[in-house]
This record gives structure tokens, sequence and C-alpha cells, in this order.
């Protein structure tokens, strides 16, 4: 186990009392022996470095379940269930709610924003998306909503086996499904056409990152001889 993961660890403990912070880091110092220096070096801003590593660790279990796991009896909005609900999982509550508060603080915002947007990437990527349009984003930021909203939900559920958490997931997603059909009959109609085939080309131009862009240096766009 390397010094960074033993040090994330120990911290675990001490976050309920002092937040991710800089005496929460000193403490698990203490108790794995590591030098603080050494340790400021592995987590040059303190607690908010331990708090996304923390995060990136719940995002690196989650997919490791999401792979071992059989899904293909599943519909697809139940596999996206399964995936908040298997992230939500192997996540303590005390130091999620320790992190958001910290991520909450406007100079650590953007950083709160990364940590959400990486999850909700991940989720779509290990159930096979492979969107490379304006789809791409728009699936990410309806999942970020349905998963930040689920997570304040579960912050403060005290029901049974969360199952009072796990129903609101299944109503969010529901909702967005329902979005989905209304999105579909629209983009099928007559005057959604003639938007696309005006002002709304622009949309075409979209790609998610590292996808090919027709038109541009380096994308060939012709046939292969």
């Amino acid at each position: 186990m390397t010094h960074a993961d033993q040090l994330l660890d120990a911290v675990q403990m001490h976050v309920p009392f002092d937040g991710w912070s800089d005496e929460a880091l000193k403490a698990a110092c203490e108790d794995t022996g590591i030098p603080l220096d050494e340790a400021r070096a592995l987590f040059p801003r303190g607690g908010v470095d331990l708090a996304f590593a923390y995060h990136q660790r719940g995002d690196a279990q989650m997919v490791e379940k999401l792979r071992d796991a059989d899904l293909s009896h599943m519909r697809f909005r139940d596999r996206i269930a399964y995936a908040v609900r298997t992230r939500l999982e192997v996540s303590d509550r005390e130091l999620v709610r320790r992190g958001m508060s910290l991520f909450a603080l406007p100079q650590y915002a953007a950083q709160g924003s990364r940590a959400l947007w990486n999850t909700v990437s991940l989720i779509w990527e290990t159930l096979g998306d492979t969107s490379d349009d304006i789809n791409w984003y728009t699936k990410r930021a309806t999942l970020s909503g349905v998963y930040s909203s689920t997570v304040l939900y579960w912050l403060g559920d005290e029901s049974e086996g969360r199952e009072a958490t796990w129903a609101f997931l299944d109503r969010r997603i529901d909702d967005v499904m329902q979005f989905e059909k209304v999105k579909g009959r629209v983009t099928g109609s007559r005057l959604f056409e003639g938007f696309m085939n005006g002002p709304g080309r622009v949309f075409e131009h979209i790609r998610a990152p590292g996808a090919p862009r027709p038109g541009y240096p380096g994308h060939w766009g012709g046939t292969r001889r």
C-alpha cells in the first residue's frame, strides 16, 4: 500500500470531527508515522486534495463493482439507478457530508463540479455510452442533476436500508425518462426538422472531448485508398 493510500485510510476516522482539513492530515500522519513534509508533497492542498482523492477512490470502487455485475437483464434506466446506488453505497455519509461542505466554498466549487462531472461521466462510460456529439454533454448534465439531488436526499435519509433514497432515485430517473419521451416527439416533428436545417445546424459541430471534428485539420473526411 502506498503512503498516499495509508494516509487516505487513516484520515477517515478524523474527518467526522475535523473535516477535510490540515488538522485531519496531521492526525493521519501521527497515526501512520508518515512525515508531515511527505504528506504535504502528496496532498499539497491538504484537506481538499484528500477529499478529492477519497471521491476518486469511490469512483474507482464503483467502476469495479459495475464491471463485475451482470446488468444484461436490466432495462437501461435500471442500470443507471444501479450505478448511482452503487456509487453511494461505497461511500461514508459523514465523509461525503464533510466533502460537500468543503466543495461548497467558492474557492473549491470548481473542484467539486469536476468531481461530480467525473462521476457521472464514468457511469455513462462504464455502462457503454458511445455518444460523441451534443448528447455526450446532455446525458452527463442530466445525470449530474439526478445524482446531486439523490446525494442530498441520501444525506438526510434515516429510513431502513435507505429505501426512501432508492425510491427517490427511481422517481428522478422516471422524470428524466418522461422528458426523453417528450424530446423524442419534438425531435421527430417538422418544426424541429426545420430548426435543425437552419440555425440548429450549429449543434452538428459540437463534439465530445477527443471526438473527431469533420472539416477540421487532422480529420480525414474522404475515402481511403
